[in-house]
């Protein structure tokens, strides 16, 4: 009868092997692996005040088919003479546990995922004597890492953004002074909970960094009173506008805003007033932007807004801002749509060149990349922890070196959790669901982490494709007198234009290269020395 016995290694929370195995989603995800585990635990480890299996955050997993070792002080079972039966032990840091039987087989294959699971290593047991028969096996889980070599040099070098750091940016007149540093402070550490209502004003351009707090108060009462304004032209609506309105917009927001971050201490309980403040947000930013409207998703977008900056007409100005002034959103629009993806494409194809082969190999379908498409319309809110997600807003939101930041966010998502596609060769559909099921289990500091060294990355190298001219242009030089800007090599993918629209230049071999030269002469997309 074979024991399986699965520890986590040192620092790695017990969470994680949920997190980064989308095969194994608690108990759901248990008994998809076949056995049939019974869903009534071990009545004698039931301790007192345990926690159940959906609330425990922190342990290890240990399995035992057939009972616990000799060692044990609880009742040891016999298994049966086939040995196809045993149980899965999830045990707390503080020793309290929940026991799942198997069945028919079912804990022998939950040993070969693991066996197979590239983040599971095998242990050698202390004690051979145990199992000579390997009836007994004990696995070690590691995560995702990221060697202190392949981070950003200045990481860790910024704290977050706290009270004091905030008010030594502000002058006497109430002014940001340093713009540049405070950004990148931003970029870097982040900015505490208790002033995020006073700093994402800033971010998402409501507030200029050269206004007063005079300034500021009379800009408050103006858009208040503009705000008034649009609300009333919403309520004056003539009953056919009306019925057009409630079709096309009011019918979704109406549904939306009842089940978004209900979770959230904000928006929790019938009748909340703060749902229905988000509510007349959405509803007047439909009649400020008919040309927008409303789409799914956005309510995403207004909920963490509205939880900081807690002011109703405020929180609207701030989400004109987010909509109007940052690429970091993307709007369902086709054409918008596309530009990200052509971005992210080039970006793959310069940073992660296997993965972008496999989609290369997969056809049309595999180049549209489904699986990032949500990350993007709806700014990663769904695929992290509300805590992470902010954080990565907040980075975006930053601009520190680039406007596009959240595209190297989705190249580190592929980077980090992107190697099963290439190794078990996924198809389109089986891609969307091995991103789909990483949703809410990928930890968002690390990718944060990844993806700022990949900008770093892409910020020293002396020349660029000119597909990927954009995502360095916007960006001011800071606090340098001389701005960045790599030089540009054409692609040569430009139709319907004999030049390049962005000044690239095609490196054309000498005929000595090409005579001395093995593998001929080298395409525009090589040599561009991005550090893999």
């Amino acid at each position: 009868m074979r024991s399986l016995r699965l520890f986590f290694s040192q620092g790695c929370p017990a969470a994680d092997i949920t997190n980064e195995r989308p095969g194994l989603r608690r108990s759901q995800r248990v008994q998809k692996l076949g056995g049939f585990p019974d869903p009534e635990p071990h009545s004698s480890l039931s301790s007192k005040g345990s926690r159940g299996w959906a609330d425990s955050t922190d342990g290890c997993l240990v399995s035992f088919p057939g009972g616990f070792s000799q060692s044990s002080t609880h009742t040891q079972r016999r298994s049966d003479e086939a040995c196809t039966s045993g149980q899965l032990v999830v045990a707390s840091r503080e020793s309290q546990y929940k026991v799942f039987h198997f069945h028919h087989g079912g804990l022998d294959k939950l040993s070969d995922v693991f066996q197979q699971w590239k983040y599971c290593t095998e242990m050698q047991l202390k004690d051979q004597q145990v199992a000579p028969d390997k009836t007994c096996m004990q696995f070690s889980i590691r995560r995702p890492k990221l060697p202190s070599s392949e981070t950003h040099p200045e990481e860790s070098m910024y704290k977050r953004l706290g009270v004091s750091a905030w008010l030594n940016h502000l002058n006497e007149l109430g002014q940001v002074e340093e713009e540049y540093k405070l950004r990148k402070a931003i970029f870097f550490g982040g900015i505490d909970v208790s002033i995020r209502g006073e700093v994402w004003p800033f971010l998402l351009r409501y507030y200029s960094h050269e206004s007063t707090s005079e300034e500021r108060e009379a800009l408050r009462l103006q858009k208040r009173k503009e705000y008034s304004e649009i609300q009333q032209k919403r309520l004056s609506m003539t009953p056919e506008e009306h019925r057009a309105f409630w079709r096309n917009v009011q019918f979704t927001v109406d549904k939306d805003v009842v089940r978004t971050d209900r979770n959230n201490q904000f928006f929790r309980g019938e009748d909340n007033p703060n749902v229905e403040s988000m509510r007349r947000i959405l509803l007047n930013y439909a009649v400020y932007n008919p040309a927008v409207g409303y789409s799914q998703g956005m309510s995403d977008l207004v909920a963490p807004i509205l939880a900081e900056v807690l002011d109703e007409s405020d929180t609207f100005w701030c989400f004109v801002g987010l909509m109007q002034n940052t690429i970091f959103v993307s709007s369902p629009r086709d054409e918008d749509m596309e530009k990200q993806l052509l971005y992210l494409r080039e970006l793959l194809r310069l940073t992660h060149v296997r993965f972008y082969q496999h989609l290369v190999s997969l056809g049309e379908d595999g180049l549209q990349m489904l699986f990032c498409h949500r990350w993007l319309l709806l700014c990663f809110k769904r695929e992290f922890p509300e805590a992470e997600a902010l954080r990565i807003w907040e980075a975006c939101w930053a601009h520190y070196q680039t406007d596009y930041f959240h595209l190297f966010i989705c190249v580190a998502i592929v980077a980090i959790y992107g190697d099963d596609v290439i190794e078990q060769q996924l198809a389109t559909d089986q891609m969307l669901l091995h991103f789909g099921n990483l949703a809410m289990h990928m930890n968002g500091e690390l990718v944060l982490r990844k993806a700022r060294s990949l900008l770093y990355q892409f910020r020293l190298l002396p020349r660029i494709p000119c597909s990927l001219h954009d995502l360095c242009k916007l960006c001011g030089s800071g606090m340098w007198d001389s701005g960045s800007m790599p030089a540009v090599e054409c692609t040569g993918h430009h139709p319907g234009s004999e030049s390049c629209p962005y000044g690239g230049t095609v490196e054309i071999p000498s005929p000595k290269s090409l005579r001395e030269g093995k593998k001929g002469p080298k395409t525009p997309q090589d040599g561009f020395g991005f550090r893999r």
